[in-house]
């Protein structure tokens, strides 16, 4: 399969959810041609309607998911093979995977991998610790991302990115390793990328303006609390 991207560097996670400010129809396309324009590689997207309309607005490659929560189910990153035709069907160059080891999910995304390269669209594994990493690799993912390091119960739980993750992983997979989650500077970025990641992915630091102000909040309610 052909490589994905044209070159290694910045994929911006461009998604909002229900019940958030910027969650209205063609505005993460406005957020994928800022970044188009700032100079990422790549657009992380979530959603048929936001990806088509992404797919208008920029050039750039789109890895497309699909959010939905299942009653019973902790898996909720395009957890089924309806969900994958949805996402293709937007116009994705890629689907993100929840592949993380819960629920035999790593034996039941087997159909929706080979449904995906079928279509001649490339996977990321969506990932949480080093073992599912390899799993992933095993089973054909194009892309290993770090994506859910501190979202299972059982993955490291810090503020910052899981570099050890990266560096672990770059260490071992031959598949492009992608850097995602809680990387919050262009330093920490520049951390991943030295980590051994091909490409890093940066969603809130970028695109959730109402947790940039909260950073910036909680610093400057910090100073003044003080009294200085």
């Amino acid at each position: 399969m052909e490589r994905l991207f044209v070159k290694r560097g910045l994929i911006v996670s461009c998604q909002a959810l229900p019940g958030e400010p910027l969650y209205a129809p063609g505005t993460m396309a406005l957020m994928a041609l800022a970044a188009e324009q700032g100079g990422a590689v790549g657009i992380r997207a979530g959603g048929p309607d936001d990806i088509r309309d992404i797919k208008r607005t920029v050039k750039l490659p789109v890895i497309g998911l699909l959010k939905r929560n299942i009653p019973g189910s902790d898996i909720y990153i395009t957890p089924e093979l309806a969900d994958v035709r949805v996402i293709i069907e937007a116009g994705a160059d890629a689907v993100a995977l929840d592949m993380t080891d819960r629920e035999d999910r790593l034996e039941r995304v087997k159909p929706l991998i080979r449904y995906c390269h079928d279509a001649g669209v490339q996977v990321m594994a969506d990932i949480s610790t080093f073992e599912e990493g390899l799993q992933a690799e095993a089973l054909g993912a194009d892309l290993i991302s770090t994506t859910m390091s501190g979202y299972t119960p059982y993955s490291p739980q810090q503020e910052g990115p899981d570099l050890e993750l990266v560096r672990r992983l770059s260490a071992r997979c031959a598949k492009p390793v992608v850097a995602e989650g809680r990387i919050w500077s262009p330093a920490e970025a520049v951390l991943a990328l030295e980590a051994g990641a091909a490409y890093v992915v940066v969603g809130g630091a970028i695109t959730r303006p109402q947790q940039i102000t909260a950073k910036y909040t909680a610093q400057v309610d910090g100073w003044l609390s003080r009294g200085l």
